[in-house]
């Protein structure tokens, strides 16, 4: 770095874990005096110090972590002695990249010498995280191919969001007697010539809330108005089997309320044979 160029501004990190601090060669000294060693070295401004002591690198909820992320306007780079010092969780690691990236700034592991202002950080960052970006793909696809073996075996609810009306006790949906009168008025006032937004101000109006605690929205009525688990099947996609929970409608109220809501202009879900 020539005399003319501004002297790269970088914030020092140090972290040890409760489990660290029993080990030799981790302690916060022993970081902070080879980083500003280091510092020193090349030229750089130590623009900030930030310690963790008794942090695991395996959460974000670290004090001066969080402090250096929210001061990232006063440096230009994070130095750590080691990667695993600021993160032991690599989709945390690849988050912060994405944030540092965003802002123009540079990170520094000493040790590994792995420096994203260099060609070869560059290249050696965008390695790592084009792995990181396969491994998530491969997981996503082994999870749809699961979950379509699945239902082509007609074994069990699929996702994770417990339909309104019921509860998920011990592997199988269990019916909320109190959600499931409600589900039962929607369908019927849907029957009864009542329109999806009628549906919504009714229940906002009676203080009836979601599965989630939240406020009825037109989308959310009309998901449980097509969704064939309240007369006792599961649904995945092209795949359509009965369950073993109890229904809260029967087959012929579903079907009704299907062919309504395809002749008044709307998309319904399958019709049950």
């Amino acid at each position: 770095m020539g005399d003319e160029e501004k002297k790269l501004r970088v914030a020092i990190y140090t972290r040890v874990s409760t489990e660290d601090q029993a080990k030799e060669g981790f302690s916060l000294k022993a970081q902070l005096d080879k980083l500003r060693s280091y510092c020193k070295a090349r030229g750089w401004e130590i623009a900030g110090e930030y310690t963790d002591d008794g942090y695991s690198g395996r959460t974000t909820r670290r004090p001066a972590y969080q402090k250096m992320m929210r001061e990232m306007d006063k440096w230009d780079a994070i130095l750590v002695i080691k990667m695993d010092r600021i993160h032991r969780n690599s989709k945390n690691f690849m988050m912060m990249m994405e944030q540092l990236r965003a802002r123009g700034k540079e990170f520094v592991s000493m040790t590994e010498s792995l420096d994203t202002s260099t060609a070869m950080g560059r290249f050696v960052m965008d390695i790592i995280q084009r792995i990181a970006q396969l491994e998530s793909e491969q997981i996503g696809e082994r999870v749809y191919v699961g979950m379509e073996q699945k239902a082509k075996m007609g074994k069990g609810m699929l996702g994770f969001n417990i339909p309104y009306g019921y509860d998920y006790v011990n592997g199988k949906l269990i019916i909320n007697k109190e959600e499931a009168e409600i589900v039962k008025k929607i369908f019927q006032w849907y029957l009864d010539g009542k329109s999806i937004g009628w549906i919504v101000k009714t229940l906002q109006k009676r203080k009836i809330s979601t599965k989630k605690g939240g406020v009825w929205a037109k989308k959310t009525v009309s998901s449980i108005l097509k969704n064939p688990i309240y007369c006792g099947y599961l649904k995945w996609e092209k795949y359509l089997n009965k369950g073993d929970h109890e229904p809260i409608i029967d087959v012929d109220t579903f079907n009704k309320v299907q062919n309504l809501i395809k002749k008044r202009g709307g998309k319904p879900s399958v019709l049950i044979k």
